[in-house]
């Protein structure tokens, strides 16, 4: 079926005002109103922090060592955005913001561009409210950058081989997986939308071409060489030119152990090979909900031979192949495939709602969570009071159960009221409002309610008003949050060091001077430390700290090493 080239000029509509202003207050509440919360959003906050004081972008930092798991590209964002605004707690989820914003329009503009208006809309819709993109959206780490850079690629690359020939998008898509693979290694899978692409060509399918026999089209890998030298060429000039070991290391670690060497030896979250089909029927709702009607709406449009569905169908599950043959998984790994998914649902979504089971599917989903959150409220408002002791004692949340429990209620009330005001008929239309309600009410109120327990900051308040403004403070088996959120330099004595050793290179430190303190991980004292003579000082992230001083270190004492300790980034056993 061919397609036709030509789209008329699309005014900015009512609906689609309405869509970003929905985008912006979905995913940009509570922006400024949170501290970074564990376990990834402290360590990159930590690294960029540390970019911006020392000056040194170049080379990560996590306290005095080099932080290789990730490329900066991230940090680089987080920094730049504080020299701009001046305030870290906009600054660290501000890439996240506006890299999930370029997403949507991403989505929303091939959607119109390769359909119509509407099926761009449709398909921005679908992305926004899938649980997991809305979740990693709110959140500060690398996978809603990598997802934008990936979906930024696949934007290009699309406009080219349906639309073309557009050299420019051509070489901008490899630009921009070359962009998403110096922010995490995975962003070269961008390109594999060429694979389904080749094929269809190959196979004389109408409305796809790569225009091979163009100079235009075997340049375009240097587009995706100049995109990841702009960070490999200084890092390495650098680095090789450095008579530390340390940066020869850090060298083997990122660009081997931590890409090539981490997909084919996964050392951590192993899963079944079908793993990631489970994330995609329940992570990716409400957006699957569809698939009954979708698969054989597919199957026809395929056996029609339209490119359309063919690229980003293909696209999603090699990708989702990919990440499901080494051992180790995780559910944001197929995330940059959503969008694509969302794309190829798009055309097929006007009518899919229009049908009596999808609507009551949609409202019956909404329901379920309005009453869940409902009756997790009224459980916690009404049930046993030593839960709200537990809570401040394991998690250090002194607004105590009963704020969580007005939490919950005031999501739940919202959602009931939304679907009583919308009622079955307009089921999809009532989810829509239930989950936008879930998410701004927790962003606007459950960030700063459980921010201090969450971020360490009462812990690290408190710390230091106990030992007051001019005492030197160390940490030991510290969190890169208790880093970020001291009032002072604090004095570390490396982060993946085993707890033991830290407390051992910290004890000649707090002899030297009385003044001194550690704050130290309560599971790591014994039998080093007196807890008789030592401070509790607070409970965050379930974990107990303590202030102690050379007064409470034990004679003769040889700290003893952690059991369960299995490395600096894990828990505790």
């Amino acid at each position: 079926m061919p397609v036709p080239h030509a789209r008329p000029p699309i005014r900015t509509s009512r609906e689609a005002w309405l869509f970003w202003i929905a985008a912006a207050l979905v995913i940009g509440a509570g922006l400024g109103l949170r501290d970074p919360w564990p376990a990834d959003e402290p360590r990159f906050a930590l690294v960029a922090k540390q970019m911006v004081e020392s000056g040194n972008w170049l080379f990560p930092h996590r306290g005095a060592e080099l932080y290789s798991d990730k490329p900066p590209m991230l940090m680089w964002l987080q920094s730049a955005a504080y020299t701009l605004l001046r305030d870290w707690r906009v600054a660290f989820l501000l890439p996240s913001l506006l890299a999930s914003l370029g997403t949507l329009w991403c989505v929303t503009d091939l959607g119109r561009r390769l359909w119509t208006r509407r099926a761009g809309l449709y398909a921005g819709w679908a992305l926004l409210f899938a649980l997991q993109f809305t979740y990693q959206s709110k959140k500060a780490q690398i996978d809603p950058l990598v997802t934008f850079w990936i979906t930024l690629a696949n934007y290009g690359l699309l406009r080219h081989l349906l639309r073309g020939p557009d050299w420019k998008l051509w070489w901008f898509g490899w630009f921009a997986a070359g962009l998403g693979t110096i922010t995490k290694g995975v962003g070269v899978l961008a390109l594999a939308m060429l694979l389904p692409a080749l094929v269809a060509a190959w196979r004389g399918w109408p409305g796809v071409a790569l225009h091979a026999r163009r100079w235009q089209f075997w340049v375009a890998p240097l587009f995706f060489v100049l995109a990841a030298c702009l960070w490999l060429v200084p890092m390495l000039g650098v680095a090789l030119t450095q008579p530390d070991p340390e940066y020869r290391a850090y060298l083997d670690d990122i660009l081997f152990r931590q890409t090539a060497g981490r997909y084919t030896k996964s050392w951590d979250h192993a899963q079944p090979p079908w793993y990631h089909l489970g994330v995609i029927l329940t992570m990716w709702l409400p957006a699957m909900f569809a698939l009954p009607w979708a698969l054989p709406a597919w199957k026809r449009r395929l056996q029609r031979r339209d490119p359309r569905y063919l690229l980003p169908l293909a696209w999603w599950a090699l990708v989702v192949l990919f990440f499901s043959i080494p051992g180790g998984k995780r559910d944001v790994y197929i995330m940059p495939a959503l969008p694509m998914a969302c794309l190829a649902l798009a055309p097929l979504l006007p009518g899919i709602v229009r049908k009596a089971w999808a609507r009551r599917i949609a409202f019956g989903f909404g329901a379920l969570l309005a009453l869940l959150l409902f009756g997790a409220g009224l459980a916690m408002l009404l049930g046993d009071p030593r839960f709200e002791q537990r809570l401040i004692e394991q998690r250090g949340f002194t607004d105590g159960a009963r704020a969580a429990a007005g939490l919950l209620l005031a999501m739940g009330s919202f959602g009931l009221g939304a679907l009583f005001w919308h009622r079955v008929r307009n089921g999809v239309v009532a989810l829509l409002w239930v989950l936008g309600g879930i998410w701004v009410i927790f962003g606007l109120v459950g960030g700063p309610l459980f921010n201090d327990a969450t971020s360490a900051r009462a812990v690290m308040a408190e710390a230091g008003r106990r030992i007051g403004p001019d005492a030197e403070l160390g940490l030991v088996a510290w969190k890169e949050q208790n880093l970020l959120m001291a009032d002072r330099p604090a004095k570390t004595w490396g982060f993946v060091m085993p707890p033991h050793e830290q407390l051992a290179a910290a004890m000649p430190w707090l002899r030297e001077d009385a003044t001194r303190r550690i704050l130290i991980l309560e599971a790591v004292m014994e039998p080093c430390i007196d807890p008789r003579r030592a401070q509790l000082v607070g409970t965050a992230n379930r974990r107990r700290w303590w202030l102690a001083g050379a007064d409470a270190l034990v004679a003769d004492c040889t700290p003893a090493p952690l059991k369960g300790w299995r490395g600096a980034s894990d828990e505790f056993d």
